[in-house]
């Protein structure tokens, strides 16, 4: 007989597996793309998915109110850092003449950014 208990272990096991998987897919993904925006996008998103995965795992092994908030608290922050670091990354990218003109579609930037350093250069 099956009880509550052994579903949730299963359950746990289960989304502490595909949630490693999903980690391990940024992590090859971080080391094989070949340019920075590609591979600040394969740092964040599978890392995202694969974190909350595993919390949601471990949540469903550990089933302790504190833990629950202590997890709560982890995916809370890791939602909150992950866009703001791809974003700043790939800012100095741009910035430093780290991406190349085929990376992007349309540079939305290329009129201000001649403009910033321009006035950089020669002062206000």
């Amino acid at each position: 007989m099956t009880t509550w208990n052994h579903v949730a272990d299963i359950g746990g096991a289960a989304l502490l597996l595909v949630g490693a998987l999903v980690c391990l897919t940024g992590v090859i993904g971080l080391l094989r793309l070949p340019d920075v925006l590609a591979r600040s996008s394969a740092a964040t998103n599978p890392q995202t998915l694969g974190i909350l995965l595993l919390t949601a795992g471990v949540a469903l092994r550990l089933r302790s109110w504190a833990d629950l908030g202590t997890l709560a608290l982890v995916v809370f922050f890791q939602l909150l850092t992950s866009p703001v670091a791809a974003h700043l990354v790939a800012r100095v990218a741009y910035r430093t003449g780290q991406i190349g003109d085929c990376a992007l579609l349309f540079d939305e930037l290329a009129g201000t950014q001649a403009t910033t350093a321009a006035q950089r250069d020669n002062g206000p």
